[in-house]
């Protein structure tokens, strides 16, 4: 398979949201002109709730003073989807890759995302699903984990989000994915206890590699070493 076969995994630590938006950007540049392989970005954020294209001003059940006062910062954002909430204890990933070079289609691709948090969750012990017609991951009729993506000529950005332990009380200030009639949960709430989230990124990274189909997973830590993954990461030879 080559150098399709390879993955780089960043793990960016806590990030800002525009800043993380910026690098996505930057990288996706990178991925269509094939200077880097296909990637996927971890992190947490600091508490932010981002608006996709899809949605409308009333899923926000707070002003955005009111946010801003609680620390919730607020970004409009190009992805697909509704209101989404990001904050420390949810691990968001960004998959920067060419969906040309592995052969899928968008509804593929995001079929691929929650099989990808599914088969993370049944191995930590959580059962999970789909929900038809909504995408995103689903434990005890709740949202576990939101999907939104972006495509550029066929390559990705933004990605999912999995509720590790965050809090949750933040998911009060909208009407999450504008779906008024569900709520959300967190692997914490349905299983009782903590996890680390070094090792769910671990679990993540595997889970993707082994349902994308990749052969080989590089590892980049930005946190200790950002001037070797920032602006871009070298392509494997």
């Amino acid at each position: 398979m080559g150098a399709d076969g390879v993955l780089s995994v960043v793990d960016l630590g806590l990030k800002d949201y525009g800043d993380a938006l910026t690098l996505q950007r930057a990288l996706r540049e990178d991925r269509i002109a094939r200077r880097v392989d296909d990637t996927l970005l971890l992190l947490e954020h600091p508490p932010t709730i981002t608006l996709g294209r899809r949605a409308t001003a009333d899923e926000l059940r707070m002003t955005e003073e009111q946010m801003r006062s609680l620390g919730i910062g607020i970004h409009q954002t190009e992805r697909g989807g509704k209101s989404t909430y990001h904050g420390p204890g949810q691990l968001v990933a960004y998959p920067i890759i060419d969906l040309r070079a592995r052969g899928l289609s968008v509804p593929r691709f995001v079929h691929l995302l929650e099989e990808t948090v599914i088969r993370y969750l049944a191995s930590a012990g959580l059962q999970a699903s789909r929900r038809p017609g909504y995408p995103g991951v689903w434990a005890s009729g709740n949202k576990v984990a939101a999907i939104g993506v972006h495509l550029k000529q066929w390559v990705s950005m933004h990605g999912f989000a999995v509720n590790v332990d965050p809090d949750m009380r933040h998911f009060d200030a909208i009407v999450a994915c504008g779906i008024a009639d569900a709520g959300v949960t967190s692997m914490a709430r349905e299983m009782r206890r903590s996890f680390a989230m070094s090792d769910v990124k671990v679990g993540i990274a595997r889970a993707f590699s082994d349902v994308f189909g990749y052969s080989k997973l590089q590892w980049h830590n930005a946190v200790a070493f950002p001037e070797s993954v920032i602006p871009a990461i070298p392509k494997a030879k």
